[in-house]
């Protein structure tokens, strides 16, 4: 797809060349591994003798090919919007009355969150529940990530990815759709309901980050729970945000490390999902499928994407209305709280209009990976409350 202005949308399968498969397995067989602290452990970050099991794995045991195929179960496109490559997944319900659903993926994330999501989405009779819940969904990779393929341009901010994914629904037939989204999709499910309230029946997000106000009515007001959520985000600042502010501020040089090393990139992701999975579990296979876990890494490889991922955050840090002073939203919102996120009820609603707060006390940050059951249950009762 050559044309910048073109609105066809192209039938996509995920198929990585063998060369790319056998070079990931070269490079991770010899990776010079980073020597070690005796007597540490996380709290410096991923320890070397654990990355080094996963990375053993990953280049002998890991079947990409059976991932790949999972994938391309589902019908997938690509388009081009306001100039950049949109790769989405679209699998419509049997049902006829199906509400279309808009699902948004994260960082470190990809579509592959999703794939659990879509069986009992789209089919709820054949998964517990009714044929009201039904969905058709729509799974774009966010421009500049996994199989959109990496940004060609400045200026992909959170607000230019809503108008694109807006633009996207609006392709697709869409008048009247529900977005989900977690992590960046959390940002960027509210700003298209912005754009396009007369469009949006609903927002429903997880891991929706609440910032601090100044006004003492009602920071004076937290109860004990959420004062604990608030102190869990002052720590997130200051102990696990370095990647935030080295993507946010330098994400070219981060590229450069990512981009050549798999052991590197392998790190860079694995250690969001010990910091942020659920606390329960000690490793973040335990929290999440190893295979799945791989999988989205090798996305992030193959698609040669860790940079412009990165990139995405340099945009979302310098764009001028990212703190500017709004007006509450007005289309309907439910927050789903999982026990690793830092979301406050009396902060979220100065900003959004919740109508649907549900907290859970398993799974983490990556809900639709963790506890897709709690998750589509979640999605489920949320919507039907608008009907």
């Amino acid at each position: 797809m050559n044309s910048e202005t073109t609105r066809d949308l192209i039938p996509y399968r995920v198929d990585v060349e063998e060369s790319a498969i056998q070079n990931l397995r070269y490079r991770l067989r010899r990776t010079r591994w980073a020597p070690e602290i005796p007597g540490t452990g996380w709290e410096r970050g991923v320890p070397t003798a654990y990355l080094g099991k996963l990375a053993d794995y990953w280049a002998a045991d890991f079947d990409w090919r059976v991932q790949e195929a999972a994938i391309n179960r589902y019908p997938q496109f690509t388009t081009v919007i306001d100039g950049a490559n949109v790769h989405f997944l679209h699998v419509r319900s049997a049902e006829p009355d199906a509400t279309p659903l808009l699902l948004l993926h994260g960082w470190p994330g990809s579509v592959v969150e999703f794939l659990d999501l879509v069986e009992p989405l789209t089919d709820p009779v054949a998964h517990g529940g009714t044929p009201g819940d039904a969905f058709d969904v729509v799974i774009p990779s966010l421009p500049g990530y996994g199989f959109s393929g990496p940004l060609t341009s400045t200026g992909w901010t959170d607000g230019r990815t809503a108008a694109a994914l807006a633009e996207l629904m609006s392709r697709l037939g869409y008048d009247r759709y529900g977005v989900q989204g977690g992590d960046v999709g959390a940002f960027v499910a509210p700003l298209i309901g912005r754009l396009a309230p007369d469009r949006v029946i609903g927002i429903h997000v997880n891991a929706l980050l609440t910032f601090p106000t100044g006004d003492p009515s009602v920071m004076g007001a937290l109860n004990d729970a959420e004062r604990r959520r608030l102190a869990g985000f002052q720590d997130w600042r200051e102990n696990l945000g370095a990647y935030m502010q080295l993507q946010a501020t330098r994400p070219q040089t981060i590229a450069a490390a990512l981009h050549d090393s798999p052991a590197g990139q392998l790190a860079w992701i694995v250690e969001k999902f010990k910091d942020w999975t659920d606390p329960s579990r000690d490793l973040p296979e335990e929290a999440v499928d190893l295979d799945r876990i791989l999988t989205d890494v090798s996305i992030y490889w193959f698609t040669e994407t860790a940079g412009s991922a990165a990139h995405t955050y340099y945009e979302r840090f310098n764009d001028p209305s990212m703190h500017a002073p709004r007006s509450r939203g007005t289309v309907p919102t439910g927050v789903a709280v999982f026990p690793t996120d830092l979301s406050i009820r009396p902060l979220a609603e100065q900003v959004h209009n919740v109508t649907h707060w549900t907290e859970f006390d398993r799974g983490g940050h990556f809900a639709a990976l963790e506890t897709p059951d709690l998750l589509t249950t979640d999605l489920r009762a949320f919507f039907a409350s608008l009907n």
